[in-house]
């Protein structure tokens, strides 16, 4: 996946319309810190309290969120 559709797809996950262009790596770092932010609020949900339905939507949110928080790094790793 190249940078600049990385920053995309996490842009749009995020829902992040304001989001300001710098440099790849800068962007990249930037990105990173919300989906690790991200990741810690949803971890921080308390389970027992949800439906079924919403379990399993925040499973996937997190499982999403993890999986480009993989993606962010291995680019993040090229770029230096």
């Amino acid at each position: 996946m190249s940078i600049k559709k990385f920053i995309e797809s996490v842009k749009e996950s995020l829902n992040l319309n304001e989001f300001e262009k710098t440099g790849k790596k800068k962007s990249v770092k930037r990105l990173l810190e919300k989906l690790n932010s991200r990741k810690e609020i949803l971890d921080k949900v308390p389970k027992k309290k949800l439906e079924k339905k919403e379990k399993k939507e925040l499973k996937e949110e997190l499982a999403i969120i993890s999986l480009q928080i993989k993606k962010g790094e291995k680019i993040l790793d090229e770029l230096n």
